[in-house]
C-alpha cells in the first residue's frame, strides 16, 4: 500500500520517463509534489525503494528505474517504465561511414532487429554536456534505432562528451538522439547552439525574457542568455550507450 504522496511521486516518476527517457531532477519532483525541501523527495524515493517500485541505478547520480506500478496503473505489476529500455546497446560507430550530407529524415532500415523494425539515424558529431565545445559538425556515420522507440519528426544523434548531464543519467560517451525542433519547453533537455558558434547539451529553462541553460551536475553553473543568443536545435529524446 503506498501513501498519496508515494504514489504521486511514482506516477511522475513514470510518465516522465514513459515520455522523454530521462528521470527528473530532485527539483523537478520537489516542485511537482509542491514539497518545500528535496528532503521530503529523499524520503519518498527511500520508500519506494523499499517496497520495490523503483530502485536507484549504481553509479549513476539520481537516476531511477521504475521496477512495477501498482496493479491497473501504467501496465501490468512488473512491466517496466524505466530509464534503462532508452538506452540502446550495440556497437555504436560499426556502420561504416557515410558521406557528408545534410540532416535527413530517418528511413526504414532493410534489415530487422529483432523482428521490430529499425530506422537510421545520421550522426552529425559531438556534442558537449560541460563547457560548449565547436558548432554541429556534418554527418560522419549512422546509427540503426528500433523505429518503435521514435515518434515523428526528424532525428539525428550526437556523441556526448563531458560530464555536465549525468545526475539526468547521461554519461560521457554515450550517444544521445535528438528529434529535431526549434522550440521547446522548459525542463527539456535540448542541443543549444549558443551565437552560432557552440553547441551544447543542456536543459532548458525560461526565465522571463532570458533563457538558462541548465547543468544536471553541481560542478557546473547554469548559464542565464538572453534569447538572441541561443537557438534549440532539438529535444533530447533517447539514449544510446555502448556496453
Amino acid at each position: 500500500m503506498l501513501t498519496r504522496k508515494q504514489f504521486e511521486l511514482l506516477r511522475f516518476i513514470h510518465e516522465r520517463l514513459r515520455e522523454s527517457g530521462v528521470p527528473p531532477s530532485f527539483d523537478e519532483m520537489k516542485d511537482a509534489l509542491d514539497l518545500r525541501s528535496k528532503s521530503g523527495i529523499h524520503r519518498l524515493i527511500m520508500a519506494l525503494e523499499e517496497r520495490g517500485f523503483i530502485r536507484r541505478l549504481p553509479n549513476r547520480a539520481r537516476a531511477l528505474e521504475v521496477i512495477k506500478m501498482p496493479d491497473g496503473i501504467g501496465g501490468a505489476p512488473g512491466q517496466r517504465a524505466r530509464f534503462s529500455p532508452s538506452i540502446v546497446q550495440g556497437g555504436l560507430g560499426q556502420t561504416p561511414p557515410a558521406p557528408a550530407a545534410n540532416l535527413a529524415k530517418p528511413r526504414p532500415a532493410t534489415a530487422e532487429e529483432n523482428g521490430r523494425t529499425t530506422v537510421s539515424i545520421p550522426v552529425m558529431g559531438r556534442i558537449a554536456a560541460g563547457t560548449p565545445i565547436s558548432a554541429i559538425q556534418d554527418r560522419s556515420h549512422s546509427v540503426s534505432m528500433p523505429a518503435d522507440m521514435l515518434g515523428g519528426g526528424e532525428h539525428y544523434a550526437l556523441e556526448v562528451r563531458g560530464d555536465s548531464m549525468i545526475e539526468a543519467g547521461i554519461l560521457d560517451g554515450d550517444t544521445v538522439v535528438i528529434r529535431k525542433q526549434d522550440t521547446a519547453n522548459t525542463g527539456d533537455i535540448i542541443v543549444a547552439l549558443i551565437d552560432d558558434e557552440e553547441a551544447t547539451l543542456k536543459r532548458l529553462r525560461k526565465r522571463g525574457s532570458s533563457i538558462a541553460l541548465e547543468a544536471a551536475n553541481p560542478a557546473y553553473e547554469t548559464r542565464v542568455l538572453g534569447p538572441d543568443r541561443v537557438k534549440i536545435q532539438g529535444r533530447l529524446v533517447n539514449l544510446m550507450r555502448r556496453y
